[in-house]
């Protein structure tokens, strides 16, 4: 019995999360200067954040993965934009931020979370951590929040890929299942 209720509670504190309405989100780019705001999108587009930073060695083994995810959905109404929790701290400068070539040379946006508004609103505690938000009839929404896939160490020894298949399910007018993972990685310094 105490086990049925220990599920039935996290049961219910994860469920929370997915399909939790989205504000307006507005952060800025570090390679452009200029503000990224989901309210200047139109309500057919899904957007992938991507929570990461520039020292957590996850994020690096990730790249790859993030960069081919995007190529894959460029041209079907889906946007990537990678986040950064810690802007403005030690080592993730707005200047340490634009040097990371392979998401600027691929148009890929790197938004500075300086007050960690967005990264509370979702709940987001590792990097990397995806938190995928698509439009419905009542505006914008997390459908998928968790890891991009089952390994972060290896990507050719991955046997589930979440994000993949969250995004093609969505596509595909489906609520993507699961609609929650756990993400492995670097846990995020939350600002008190």
């Amino acid at each position: 019995m105490k086990y049925v209720r220990c599920f039935m509670l996290f049961f219910l504190v994860s469920s929370l999360a997915i399909g939790q309405q989205v504000s307006n989100v507005e952060l800025v780019d570090a390679f452009s200067g200029k503000t990224f705001s989901t309210a200047r999108h139109p309500s057919s587009t899904t957007m992938v954040f991507v929570f990461t930073s520039l020292t957590c060695p996850y994020a690096k083994l990730y790249e790859d993965r993030i960069l081919a995810l995007h190529q894959k959905y460029s041209g079907q109404n889906v946007i990537f934009m990678l986040v950064n929790p810690h802007a403005g701290q030690t080592d993730e400068s707005k200047e340490q931020m634009a040097t990371l070539t392979w998401a600027r040379d691929s148009g890929i946006p790197f938004l500075m979370d300086n007050d960690q508004a967005f990264t509370q609103q979702t709940s987001v505690r590792k990097i990397p951590e995806v938190v995928l938000i698509s439009s419905g009839p009542t505006g914008y929404s997390i459908a998928y929040q968790g890891a991009i896939d089952n390994n972060a160490q290896s990507a050719s020894s991955a046997t589930v890929h979440y994000l993949d298949n969250a995004l093609r399910d969505i596509l595909s007018k489906k609520r993507p299942s699961p609609a929650i993972t756990r993400a492995v990685g670097c846990n995020i310094r939350l600002k008190n």
